[in-house]
Protein backbone atom coordinates (compact mmCIF):
# COMPACT_ATOMS: atom_id res chain seq x y z
CA UNK A 1 0.00 0.00 0.00
CA UNK A 2 1.31 3.43 -0.55
CA UNK A 3 0.77 5.08 2.20
CA UNK A 4 1.81 8.49 0.79
CA UNK A 5 -1.34 8.44 -1.38
CA UNK A 6 -3.68 6.98 1.29
CA UNK A 7 -6.50 9.49 2.28
CA UNK A 8 -6.82 7.67 5.42
CA UNK A 9 -3.13 8.38 6.29
CA UNK A 10 -2.67 11.99 4.95
CA UNK A 11 0.78 13.08 3.58
CA UNK A 12 1.11 15.87 5.77
CA UNK A 13 0.41 13.32 8.66
CA UNK A 14 3.62 11.51 7.22
CA UNK A 15 5.78 14.31 6.72
CA UNK A 16 5.19 15.59 10.44
CA UNK A 17 5.43 11.81 11.62
CA UNK A 18 8.76 11.66 10.17
CA UNK A 19 7.49 9.17 7.81
CA UNK A 20 10.06 7.80 5.00
CA UNK A 21 9.63 3.74 4.41
CA UNK A 22 8.41 1.20 6.47
CA UNK A 23 6.78 0.51 9.58
CA UNK A 24 7.37 3.00 12.88
CA UNK A 25 8.06 0.96 16.10
CA UNK A 26 8.40 4.14 18.31
CA UNK A 27 6.59 2.49 21.31
CA UNK A 28 6.98 -1.21 21.14
CA UNK A 29 5.53 -2.90 24.39
CA UNK A 30 3.98 0.68 25.47
CA UNK A 31 -0.36 0.17 26.19
CA UNK A 32 -2.45 3.21 26.30
CA UNK A 33 -5.90 2.36 27.88
CA UNK A 34 -7.92 5.22 26.64
CA UNK A 35 -11.41 5.38 29.10
CA UNK A 36 -13.97 7.53 27.94
CA UNK A 37 -17.27 8.23 30.02
CA UNK A 38 -20.03 9.85 28.88
CA UNK A 39 -21.71 13.00 30.42
CA UNK A 40 -19.64 12.92 33.07
CA UNK A 41 -19.13 16.21 34.89
CA UNK A 42 -15.82 18.13 35.63
CA UNK A 43 -16.08 18.77 39.38
CA UNK A 44 -17.56 14.89 40.28
CA UNK A 45 -14.07 13.88 41.13
CA UNK A 46 -13.50 12.96 44.84
CA UNK A 47 -9.79 13.94 44.25
CA UNK A 48 -11.07 17.67 44.02
CA UNK A 49 -13.15 17.43 46.59
CA UNK A 50 -16.85 16.23 45.35
CA UNK A 51 -19.28 16.49 48.89
CA UNK A 52 -20.11 12.67 48.20
CA UNK A 53 -19.28 10.82 45.30
CA UNK A 54 -18.53 7.38 45.84
CA UNK A 55 -15.84 6.05 43.38
CA UNK A 56 -13.00 4.04 45.27
CA UNK A 57 -10.88 3.03 41.92
CA UNK A 58 -11.40 6.22 40.37
CA UNK A 59 -9.90 7.62 43.99
CA UNK A 60 -6.47 5.24 43.52
CA UNK A 61 -6.01 6.18 40.00
CA UNK A 62 -5.80 9.84 40.94
CA UNK A 63 -3.29 8.68 43.92
CA UNK A 64 -1.41 7.03 41.24
CA UNK A 65 -1.46 9.63 38.52
CA UNK A 66 -1.84 13.24 37.99
CA UNK A 67 -5.77 15.37 37.92
CA UNK A 68 -6.50 18.07 35.61
CA UNK A 69 -9.09 20.26 37.70
CA UNK A 70 -9.95 22.87 34.96
CA UNK A 71 -9.96 20.13 31.80
CA UNK A 72 -12.57 21.60 29.73
CA UNK A 73 -14.02 19.93 26.18
CA UNK A 74 -13.70 21.87 22.84
CA UNK A 75 -17.06 20.54 22.11
CA UNK A 76 -20.64 19.14 22.97
CA UNK A 77 -22.99 17.20 22.65
CA UNK A 78 -20.86 13.72 21.39
CA UNK A 79 -20.15 13.94 18.11
CA UNK A 80 -18.37 17.60 18.62
CA UNK A 81 -16.48 16.57 21.50
CA UNK A 82 -15.41 13.20 21.01
CA UNK A 83 -14.09 14.36 17.50
CA UNK A 84 -11.69 17.18 19.13
CA UNK A 85 -10.80 14.32 21.61
CA UNK A 86 -9.70 11.87 18.79
CA UNK A 87 -8.36 14.35 16.55
CA UNK A 88 -6.72 17.06 18.76
CA UNK A 89 -8.72 19.54 16.45
CA UNK A 90 -11.02 22.78 17.44
CA UNK A 91 -14.56 22.44 16.43
CA UNK A 92 -13.91 25.03 13.89
CA UNK A 93 -11.52 23.28 12.39
CA UNK A 94 -12.94 19.69 12.23
CA UNK A 95 -16.20 21.41 12.26
CA UNK A 96 -18.37 18.17 13.29
CA UNK A 97 -20.41 20.59 14.56
CA UNK A 98 -22.91 18.42 16.12
CA UNK A 99 -24.53 14.86 16.27
CA UNK A 100 -24.52 13.59 12.57
CA UNK A 101 -22.87 16.31 10.75
CA UNK A 102 -20.53 14.04 8.72
CA UNK A 103 -16.43 14.22 9.67
CA UNK A 104 -14.35 15.34 6.42
CA UNK A 105 -12.23 12.46 5.30
CA UNK A 106 -8.88 14.25 5.07
CA UNK A 107 -8.75 14.69 8.94
CA UNK A 108 -6.40 12.55 10.66
CA UNK A 109 -7.07 10.94 14.25
CA UNK A 110 -5.37 8.90 16.96
CA UNK A 111 -6.44 5.78 15.75
CA UNK A 112 -4.68 6.19 11.86
CA UNK A 113 -1.42 7.63 14.03
CA UNK A 114 -1.35 4.68 16.12
CA UNK A 115 -1.35 2.26 12.76
CA UNK A 116 1.71 3.83 11.86
CA UNK A 117 3.59 2.65 14.92
CA UNK A 118 1.94 -0.69 14.04
CA UNK A 119 -0.81 -1.20 16.74
CA UNK A 120 -4.55 -2.02 16.41
CA UNK A 121 -6.14 0.50 17.81
CA UNK A 122 -9.32 -1.36 19.46
CA UNK A 123 -12.53 0.61 20.19
CA UNK A 124 -15.43 -0.47 22.90
CA UNK A 125 -18.43 1.56 22.62
CA UNK A 126 -19.00 4.65 20.55
CA UNK A 127 -17.27 7.42 18.43
CA UNK A 128 -20.72 9.28 17.56
CA UNK A 129 -18.89 9.97 14.02
CA UNK A 130 -20.87 10.30 10.31
CA UNK A 131 -18.73 9.43 7.17
CA UNK A 132 -17.83 11.94 4.98
CA UNK A 133 -20.78 11.84 2.36
CA UNK A 134 -18.62 12.40 -0.78
CA UNK A 135 -16.89 8.74 0.02
CA UNK A 136 -19.61 7.07 1.42
CA UNK A 137 -23.00 6.19 0.10
CA UNK A 138 -26.11 7.90 0.61
CA UNK A 139 -27.88 4.54 0.47
CA UNK A 140 -25.45 3.63 3.67
CA UNK A 141 -27.20 2.74 6.84
CA UNK A 142 -24.54 5.12 8.85
CA UNK A 143 -26.27 7.61 7.64
CA UNK A 144 -29.71 6.54 9.38
CA UNK A 145 -28.10 7.03 13.04
CA UNK A 146 -26.76 10.04 14.76
CA UNK A 147 -23.16 8.71 14.32
CA UNK A 148 -21.19 5.44 14.13
CA UNK A 149 -17.88 4.38 14.70
CA UNK A 150 -14.40 6.69 13.53
CA UNK A 151 -12.57 5.62 10.39
CA UNK A 152 -9.32 3.31 11.48
CA UNK A 153 -10.45 1.49 14.70
CA UNK A 154 -10.81 -1.84 15.15
CA UNK A 155 -14.34 -2.40 16.48
CA UNK A 156 -14.24 -5.12 19.41
CA UNK A 157 -17.58 -4.09 20.59
CA UNK A 158 -19.96 -0.90 19.35
CA UNK A 159 -22.39 0.46 21.33
CA UNK A 160 -23.87 2.09 18.81
CA UNK A 161 -26.51 4.32 18.68
CA UNK A 162 -29.47 2.15 18.57
CA UNK A 163 -27.60 -0.33 21.40
CA UNK A 164 -28.12 -3.77 19.30
CA UNK A 165 -25.18 -5.46 20.04
CA UNK A 166 -25.65 -4.65 23.69
CA UNK A 167 -29.75 -5.57 23.48
CA UNK A 168 -28.55 -9.08 21.58
CA UNK A 169 -26.21 -9.12 24.44
CA UNK A 170 -28.92 -9.72 26.98
CA UNK A 171 -30.72 -11.93 24.30
CA UNK A 172 -27.76 -14.23 24.51
CA UNK A 173 -27.64 -14.10 28.41
CA UNK A 174 -31.28 -15.23 28.36
CA UNK A 175 -32.27 -11.58 29.53
CA UNK A 176 -36.33 -11.44 28.44
CA UNK A 177 -35.71 -8.06 26.50
CA UNK A 178 -38.63 -5.91 26.41
CA UNK A 179 -40.64 -5.49 22.96
CA UNK A 180 -39.25 -1.87 23.51
CA UNK A 181 -35.76 -2.41 24.67
CA UNK A 182 -35.29 0.76 26.14
CA UNK A 183 -38.12 -0.02 28.88
CA UNK A 184 -35.35 -1.47 30.95
CA UNK A 185 -34.90 2.03 32.22
CA UNK A 186 -37.97 2.01 33.90
CA UNK A 187 -38.21 1.76 37.76
CA UNK A 188 -37.97 -1.35 39.37
CA UNK A 189 -41.02 0.04 41.70
CA UNK A 190 -43.89 0.31 39.46
CA UNK A 191 -45.46 2.49 41.67
CA UNK A 192 -42.43 5.20 41.31
CA UNK A 193 -43.77 8.67 40.41
CA UNK A 194 -42.41 10.04 36.62
CA UNK A 195 -39.19 11.47 36.26
CA UNK A 196 -36.56 11.19 39.01
CA UNK A 197 -36.57 8.03 41.48
CA UNK A 198 -34.61 6.52 43.95
CA UNK A 199 -35.89 3.29 42.48
CA UNK A 200 -33.43 0.64 41.11
CA UNK A 201 -33.91 -0.06 37.18
CA UNK A 202 -35.50 -3.02 36.25
CA UNK A 203 -32.03 -4.50 34.79
CA UNK A 204 -29.89 -5.94 36.72
CA UNK A 205 -25.99 -4.41 37.61
CA UNK A 206 -24.92 -7.85 36.37
CA UNK A 207 -26.46 -7.36 33.04
CA UNK A 208 -26.39 -3.22 32.85
CA UNK A 209 -24.49 -1.52 29.63
CA UNK A 210 -21.42 -1.15 32.52
CA UNK A 211 -21.03 -4.23 33.03
CA UNK A 212 -21.35 -5.15 28.71
CA UNK A 213 -18.49 -2.38 28.37
CA UNK A 214 -16.14 -4.15 30.77
CA UNK A 215 -16.95 -7.77 30.03
CA UNK A 216 -15.67 -6.50 26.14
CA UNK A 217 -12.61 -4.76 27.19
CA UNK A 218 -11.96 -7.70 29.35
CA UNK A 219 -12.47 -9.96 26.45
CA UNK A 220 -10.27 -8.11 24.30
CA UNK A 221 -7.13 -8.10 26.97
CA UNK A 222 -6.92 -12.11 26.89
CA UNK A 223 -4.96 -12.09 24.08
CA UNK A 224 -1.02 -12.07 24.53
CA UNK A 225 0.53 -10.24 27.35
CA UNK A 226 3.81 -9.37 25.48
CA UNK A 227 1.67 -7.35 22.39
CA UNK A 228 1.37 -4.11 22.87
CA UNK A 229 -1.69 -2.57 22.74
CA UNK A 230 -4.46 0.55 22.38
CA UNK A 231 -7.94 0.02 23.70
CA UNK A 232 -10.38 3.10 23.12
CA UNK A 233 -13.23 1.54 26.66
CA UNK A 234 -15.93 3.80 26.33
CA UNK A 235 -18.97 3.84 28.94
CA UNK A 236 -22.23 4.77 28.31
CA UNK A 237 -23.10 6.48 31.29
CA UNK A 238 -23.18 8.83 33.25
CA UNK A 239 -25.04 9.65 30.44
CA UNK A 240 -29.18 9.60 30.66
CA UNK A 241 -31.98 8.41 31.41
CA UNK A 242 -30.78 9.08 35.18
CA UNK A 243 -31.28 5.58 36.58
CA UNK A 244 -28.87 2.87 37.55
CA UNK A 245 -29.34 -0.47 38.46
CA UNK A 246 -29.52 -1.77 42.30
CA UNK A 247 -27.24 -1.53 44.57
CA UNK A 248 -26.23 1.88 43.71
CA UNK A 249 -29.50 3.29 43.47
CA UNK A 250 -29.23 3.77 47.12
CA UNK A 251 -25.67 4.80 47.59
CA UNK A 252 -25.92 8.32 47.83
CA UNK A 253 -28.63 10.23 49.63
CA UNK A 254 -30.42 13.09 48.12
CA UNK A 255 -29.80 15.17 50.94
CA UNK A 256 -26.14 14.81 50.85
CA UNK A 257 -25.29 16.06 47.10
CA UNK A 258 -24.92 19.24 46.50
CA UNK A 259 -28.15 22.03 45.31
CA UNK A 260 -28.42 23.00 41.82
CA UNK A 261 -26.83 26.20 40.81
CA UNK A 262 -29.80 28.19 39.61
CA UNK A 263 -31.62 31.68 39.98
CA UNK A 264 -34.39 31.87 42.65
CA UNK A 265 -37.77 31.88 39.36
CA UNK A 266 -37.41 29.89 35.99
CA UNK A 267 -38.27 33.87 34.57
CA UNK A 268 -35.60 34.65 35.92
CA UNK A 269 -33.23 32.84 34.80
CA UNK A 270 -34.66 32.78 31.16
CA UNK A 271 -34.74 36.62 31.11
CA UNK A 272 -30.74 36.14 30.84
CA UNK A 273 -30.20 35.33 26.96
CA UNK A 274 -32.45 34.19 24.13
CA UNK A 275 -30.99 30.86 23.74
CA UNK A 276 -31.49 29.90 27.56
CA UNK A 277 -34.49 31.12 27.79
CA UNK A 278 -35.44 29.21 24.56
CA UNK A 279 -33.61 25.89 25.83
CA UNK A 280 -35.91 26.46 29.47
CA UNK A 281 -39.31 26.17 27.17
CA UNK A 282 -38.21 23.56 24.58
CA UNK A 283 -35.87 20.56 26.96
CA UNK A 284 -38.04 17.98 28.21
CA UNK A 285 -37.98 15.55 30.92
CA UNK A 286 -38.80 12.60 28.58
CA UNK A 287 -35.29 13.19 27.01
CA UNK A 288 -33.56 11.99 30.47
CA UNK A 289 -35.86 9.55 31.82
CA UNK A 290 -38.12 6.92 30.12
CA UNK A 291 -41.27 7.83 32.06
CA UNK A 292 -40.19 11.52 32.31
CA UNK A 293 -42.99 13.98 32.31
CA UNK A 294 -42.88 18.03 32.10
CA UNK A 295 -39.70 20.32 31.45
CA UNK A 296 -36.51 20.20 32.63
CA UNK A 297 -36.99 23.49 34.12
CA UNK A 298 -39.77 22.93 35.86
CA UNK A 299 -37.99 20.05 38.20
CA UNK A 300 -38.60 21.27 42.44
CA UNK A 301 -34.93 21.50 44.06
CA UNK A 302 -35.92 17.72 45.47
CA UNK A 303 -36.62 16.30 42.37
CA UNK A 304 -33.08 17.95 41.02
CA UNK A 305 -31.48 16.53 44.04
CA UNK A 306 -32.77 13.02 43.95
CA UNK A 307 -31.63 12.62 39.74
CA UNK A 308 -28.28 13.79 41.08
CA UNK A 309 -28.26 10.65 43.21
CA UNK A 310 -28.94 8.41 40.56
CA UNK A 311 -26.70 10.24 38.70
CA UNK A 312 -23.93 9.77 41.22
CA UNK A 313 -24.89 6.39 41.79
CA UNK A 314 -23.99 5.50 37.81
CA UNK A 315 -21.07 7.21 38.34
CA UNK A 316 -20.12 4.96 41.44
CA UNK A 317 -21.57 1.81 39.18
CA UNK A 318 -18.90 2.69 36.11
CA UNK A 319 -15.81 3.00 38.63
CA UNK A 320 -16.80 -0.84 40.29
CA UNK A 321 -16.46 -1.22 36.52
CA UNK A 322 -13.32 0.45 35.65
CA UNK A 323 -11.92 -1.36 38.82
CA UNK A 324 -11.94 -4.68 37.19
CA UNK A 325 -10.11 -3.52 33.78
CA UNK A 326 -7.22 -2.14 36.09
CA UNK A 327 -7.29 -4.97 38.84
CA UNK A 328 -6.94 -7.26 35.51
CA UNK A 329 -4.22 -5.16 34.30
CA UNK A 330 -2.67 -5.46 38.01
CA UNK A 331 -3.15 -8.84 38.16
CA UNK A 332 -1.26 -10.04 34.61
CA UNK A 333 1.60 -7.53 34.79
CA UNK A 334 0.63 -4.74 32.55
CA UNK A 335 -0.68 -2.02 34.79
CA UNK A 336 3.01 -0.82 34.92
CA UNK A 337 3.20 -0.66 31.59
CA UNK A 338 0.35 1.02 30.81
CA UNK A 339 -0.97 4.39 30.14
CA UNK A 340 -4.12 5.40 31.63
CA UNK A 341 -6.31 8.29 30.86
CA UNK A 342 -10.00 8.51 32.12
CA UNK A 343 -11.86 11.59 30.50
CA UNK A 344 -15.09 12.50 29.05
CA UNK A 345 -16.73 13.51 26.10
CA UNK A 346 -18.68 16.73 27.60
CA UNK A 347 -20.44 17.47 31.07
CA UNK A 348 -23.94 17.72 32.43
CA UNK A 349 -26.12 20.45 33.78
CA UNK A 350 -27.29 18.68 35.70
CA UNK A 351 -30.48 20.84 36.60
CA UNK A 352 -28.07 24.17 37.18
CA UNK A 353 -29.43 26.99 35.47
CA UNK A 354 -32.81 25.17 34.95
CA UNK A 355 -31.34 22.79 32.26
CA UNK A 356 -30.57 18.83 31.83
CA UNK A 357 -28.40 18.15 29.33
CA UNK A 358 -25.32 19.18 27.05
CA UNK A 359 -26.11 22.72 26.18
CA UNK A 360 -25.70 26.24 25.49
CA UNK A 361 -22.41 28.24 27.37
CA UNK A 362 -22.39 27.36 30.98
CA UNK A 363 -19.36 25.79 32.31
CA UNK A 364 -21.59 21.79 33.55
CA UNK A 365 -22.00 21.59 30.14
CA UNK A 366 -18.41 21.59 28.72
CA UNK A 367 -16.11 20.76 32.47
CA UNK A 368 -15.10 17.11 32.31
CA UNK A 369 -12.58 15.01 34.20
CA UNK A 370 -8.73 14.42 33.14
CA UNK A 371 -6.91 11.80 34.93
CA UNK A 372 -3.81 10.37 33.64
CA UNK A 373 -1.61 7.55 35.61
CA UNK A 374 2.12 7.33 33.55
CA UNK A 375 3.77 3.97 35.12
CA UNK A 376 7.10 5.66 34.26
CA UNK A 377 9.47 5.76 36.91
CA UNK A 378 9.78 9.51 35.45
CA UNK A 379 6.19 10.35 36.92
CA UNK A 380 6.81 8.87 40.24
CA UNK A 381 7.49 12.73 41.84
CA UNK A 382 3.88 13.85 40.90
CA UNK A 383 2.09 10.85 41.76
CA UNK A 384 -1.45 12.25 43.20
CA UNK A 385 -0.91 15.98 42.01
CA UNK A 386 -3.71 18.15 40.79
CA UNK A 387 -2.63 20.76 38.23
CA UNK A 388 -4.21 24.05 38.11
CA UNK A 389 -3.85 24.79 34.71
CA UNK A 390 -6.54 24.89 31.68
CA UNK A 391 -6.13 21.78 29.83
CA UNK A 392 -8.54 20.74 26.59
CA UNK A 393 -9.65 17.38 24.89
CA UNK A 394 -7.78 18.81 22.12
CA UNK A 395 -4.67 17.82 24.66
CA UNK A 396 -5.04 14.14 25.02
CA UNK A 397 -4.30 12.94 22.02
CA UNK A 398 -0.83 15.11 21.56
CA UNK A 399 -0.14 13.55 25.33
CA UNK A 400 -0.47 9.77 23.61
CA UNK A 401 1.58 10.59 20.78
CA UNK A 402 4.24 12.13 22.83
CA UNK A 403 4.09 9.42 25.63
CA UNK A 404 4.56 7.05 23.05
CA UNK A 405 7.76 8.89 20.89
CA UNK A 406 5.79 10.31 18.24
CA UNK A 407 5.77 13.36 16.58
CA UNK A 408 2.45 15.11 16.73
CA UNK A 409 0.47 16.06 13.33
CA UNK A 410 0.14 19.35 12.40
CA UNK A 411 -3.19 19.10 12.62
CA UNK A 412 -3.51 18.77 15.79
CA UNK A 413 -4.02 22.00 17.74
CA UNK A 414 -3.79 20.78 21.26
CA UNK A 415 -0.41 20.18 22.92
CA UNK A 416 1.33 17.29 25.15
CA UNK A 417 0.65 17.35 28.49
CA UNK A 418 3.59 15.19 29.58
CA UNK A 419 5.43 17.62 30.56
CA UNK A 420 2.49 18.36 33.97
CA UNK A 421 3.03 14.31 34.30
CA UNK A 422 6.98 15.21 35.09
CA UNK A 423 5.94 17.76 37.55
CA UNK A 424 7.28 21.07 34.83
CA UNK A 425 4.18 23.83 33.76
CA UNK A 426 5.61 25.09 30.83
CA UNK A 427 6.49 28.54 30.89
CA UNK A 428 4.03 29.28 27.78
CA UNK A 429 1.26 27.44 28.96
CA UNK A 430 -2.16 28.71 27.98
CA UNK A 431 -3.80 30.99 30.46
CA UNK A 432 -7.62 30.26 29.32
CA UNK A 433 -10.02 27.91 27.55
CA UNK A 434 -11.77 27.98 24.54
CA UNK A 435 -14.88 25.81 23.40
CA UNK A 436 -17.75 26.38 20.70
CA UNK A 437 -21.37 25.00 20.46
CA UNK A 438 -23.68 25.09 17.60
CA UNK A 439 -26.94 24.97 18.12
CA UNK A 440 -28.75 24.34 14.48
CA UNK A 441 -29.72 20.74 14.69
CA UNK A 442 -31.46 21.19 18.10
CA UNK A 443 -35.15 21.48 18.54
CA UNK A 444 -35.80 20.56 14.20
CA UNK A 445 -36.45 24.11 13.34
CA UNK A 446 -35.98 26.24 16.48
CA UNK A 447 -33.01 28.28 15.20
CA UNK A 448 -35.62 29.65 12.36
CA UNK A 449 -38.69 29.66 13.92
CA UNK A 450 -37.60 30.64 17.55
CA UNK A 451 -34.89 32.35 17.39
CA UNK A 452 -35.47 33.83 13.62
CA UNK A 453 -32.03 32.76 12.77
CA UNK A 454 -29.99 31.57 9.61
CA UNK A 455 -28.51 27.63 9.79
CA UNK A 456 -25.31 29.18 9.78
CA UNK A 457 -26.15 31.69 12.53
CA UNK A 458 -26.30 29.19 15.07
CA UNK A 459 -23.02 29.11 17.04
CA UNK A 460 -21.45 30.60 19.63
CA UNK A 461 -17.46 30.77 21.23
CA UNK A 462 -16.44 31.10 24.29
CA UNK A 463 -13.20 32.45 26.07
CA UNK A 464 -12.84 31.76 29.52
CA UNK A 465 -9.87 32.05 32.17
CA UNK A 466 -9.79 32.36 36.23
CA UNK A 467 -11.26 35.86 36.10
CA UNK A 468 -13.68 36.66 33.34
CA UNK A 469 -15.67 34.96 30.76
CA UNK A 470 -16.68 36.04 26.90
CA UNK A 471 -19.87 34.33 25.00
CA UNK A 472 -19.94 35.40 21.92
CA UNK A 473 -22.49 34.79 19.48
CA UNK A 474 -22.56 34.83 15.57
CA UNK A 475 -26.10 36.23 15.71
CA UNK A 476 -27.56 36.61 19.06
CA UNK A 477 -25.96 39.34 21.79
CA UNK A 478 -23.06 38.08 23.64
CA UNK A 479 -22.36 37.63 26.99
CA UNK A 480 -20.00 38.97 29.63
CA UNK A 481 -19.23 37.32 33.23
CA UNK A 482 -17.15 38.37 35.96
CA UNK A 483 -15.84 35.14 37.73
CA UNK A 484 -14.87 36.24 40.81
CA UNK A 485 -17.93 38.18 41.60
CA UNK A 486 -20.03 35.78 40.08
CA UNK A 487 -19.29 31.85 40.03
CA UNK A 488 -22.62 31.47 39.02
CA UNK A 489 -22.58 33.63 35.90
CA UNK A 490 -26.09 34.70 36.52
CA UNK A 491 -25.42 38.74 36.02
CA UNK A 492 -24.47 39.54 31.61
CA UNK A 493 -22.28 42.34 32.14
CA UNK A 494 -21.79 42.83 28.21
CA UNK A 495 -23.81 45.91 28.27
CA UNK A 496 -22.06 47.08 31.38
CA UNK A 497 -20.31 50.62 30.34
CA UNK A 498 -17.92 49.50 33.86
CA UNK A 499 -16.80 46.82 31.46
CA UNK A 500 -16.77 48.06 28.02
CA UNK A 501 -12.78 47.63 28.50
CA UNK A 502 -13.04 44.38 29.45
CA UNK A 503 -15.26 42.86 26.73
CA UNK A 504 -13.12 44.41 24.23
CA UNK A 505 -10.33 42.49 25.30
CA UNK A 506 -11.68 39.45 25.64
CA UNK A 507 -13.61 39.42 21.83
CA UNK A 508 -9.61 40.27 20.81
CA UNK A 509 -8.43 37.43 22.49
CA UNK A 510 -11.31 35.35 20.91
CA UNK A 511 -10.15 36.71 17.55
CA UNK A 512 -6.46 36.11 18.34
CA UNK A 513 -7.09 32.59 19.36
CA UNK A 514 -9.27 32.03 16.01
CA UNK A 515 -6.18 33.47 13.99
CA UNK A 516 -3.79 31.73 15.50
CA UNK A 517 -5.83 28.11 15.38
CA UNK A 518 -7.03 28.88 11.43
CA UNK A 519 -6.85 25.09 9.65
CA UNK A 520 -3.28 25.16 9.20
CA UNK A 521 -2.43 21.75 7.56
CA UNK A 522 -0.23 22.87 4.89
CA UNK A 523 0.79 25.79 6.07
CA UNK A 524 3.93 25.10 6.94
CA UNK A 525 4.80 24.28 3.47
CA UNK A 526 6.08 25.99 0.64
CA UNK A 527 7.32 25.78 -2.82
CA UNK A 528 10.19 27.18 -4.14
CA UNK A 529 12.94 27.18 -6.64
CA UNK A 530 14.16 24.47 -5.27
CA UNK A 531 11.17 22.03 -4.48
CA UNK A 532 9.06 21.68 -1.14
CA UNK A 533 10.31 23.75 1.93
CA UNK A 534 9.44 22.81 5.22
CA UNK A 535 9.27 25.70 6.70
CA UNK A 536 8.60 24.36 10.10
CA UNK A 537 11.56 22.29 10.51
CA UNK A 538 13.99 23.61 8.35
Amino acid sequence: MNLAYDRRVPFYCLLSLGYTSGRLNLADGKNILLIVVDQWRGEAVPALGHPCLRTPNLDSLCADGVTFRNHFTQGAPCGPGRASLLTGQYVMNHRVVSNGVPMDARHTNISHVIRDMGYQPALVGYTTTTPDPRETSANDPQFKVLGTNMQGFRVVSSFEPNKIPYFNWLRAKGYPVPERPLDIWLPEDNDAAPGATTSAARIPKELSDSTWSTESALEYLQGPETDPWFLHLGYYRPHPPFIVPAPYNTYHDPADVPAPTRAATPEQEAAQHPLLGHYMRAIKQRKFFENGEGLSSEMSEDEVRVMRAAYYGMMSEVDANIGRVIDHLKETGQYENTLIILTSDHGEQLGDHYLLGKVGYFDESFHIPLVICDPSKDADATRGNIVDAFTGSIDVMPTILDWMGAKTPRTCDGTSLTPFLRGVTPADWRTEIQFEFDFRTYFADAHNSVLGLDIDQCSLAVIRDENYKYVHFDALPPLFFDLEKDPGQFNNLAEDPAYAGRVLEYAQKMLNWRLHYAERTLTGYSSSPNGLLDRLHG
